[in-house]
């Protein structure tokens, strides 16, 4: 979905103004189409979330579209699973373990997204600040993957992730979507609950996964609801 100036500022919270100064400063992605900037949807929330700025509950809205359920945070969290002690003195070796640990399908070819997550971080770390990196593929389906699945990585050693604050990452989400949508579905909801103080407490002090799960639970119980188009509440 390509937004326009307008959209940007209402999902980022801030004045049209402040848009065009970040574009003028080449720090936000954006594309200019006759004569126009418009926002790619996932590049903008995928910047938004690597900055820490907080989006508007819109960005939980979503059209027609979104009559097809999507899983819950706490539910991908549970197909992902909780690894503790992850390997590795550096990125690469980092990742390369990470992979090695995700519960996917034998299908899917793990070199493959070895080095596709590889090449993400060439374009921009995903490392968001806090000791915290979200590393996952820009093109979800290639990976041909039926379910999105998250997978909480607590590091053995502290390493330079390239993030946001300069601060080493000990802690990695690491997102596996079938689909763009699956995708922006996830990012947002993770944006989300990385800023509720309890589930941020658990994470910081690897709590047991049971502990972990309950309280993504909560922290996702915060997430705006919208109605659909029968006034019934619709999570989104």
């Amino acid at each position: 979905m390509q937004l326009s100036v307008k959209d940007a500022a209402s999902v980022l919270n801030v004045s049209e103004k402040t848009i065009y100064r970040w574009i003028k400063q080449e720090t936000i992605p954006a594309y200019r189409i006759n004569e126009q900037f418009r926002f790619n949807r996932a590049e903008l929330l995928e910047w938004a979330t690597s900055r820490r700025i907080q989006v508007s509950p819109n960005i939980f809205i979503e059209g027609d579209e979104s009559m097809v359920s999507l899983p819950s945070l706490s539910d991908a969290l549970k197909a992902g699973g909780v690894a503790y002690r992850i390997g590795g003195l550096d990125q690469p070796a980092v990742l390369r373990a990470v992979v090695d640990v995700l519960n996917l399908p034998e299908e899917v070819d793990r070199e493959f997204l070895y080095q596709v997550l590889l090449a993400r971080e060439t374009l921009g770390s995903t490392g968001i600040g806090n000791g915290i990196a979200i590393p996952h593929v820009r093109n979800p389906v290639v990976l041909h993957v039926s379910k999105p699945t998250v997978t909480l990585c607590f590091l053995e050693h502290p390493i330079d992730f390239r993030a946001i604050d300069g601060q080493p990452v000990n802690t990695l989400f690491a997102l596996i979507s079938p689909s763009v949508r699956a995708h922006l579905h996830l990012l947002s909801r993770l944006g989300f609950v990385l800023r509720n103080q309890d589930f941020q407490k658990a994470v910081q002090r690897r709590a047991s996964r049971e502990e972990l799960t309950n309280a993504l639970v909560v922290a996702e119980a915060g997430i705006p609801v919208s109605k659909n188009d029968f006034g019934k509440d619709k999570i989104i």
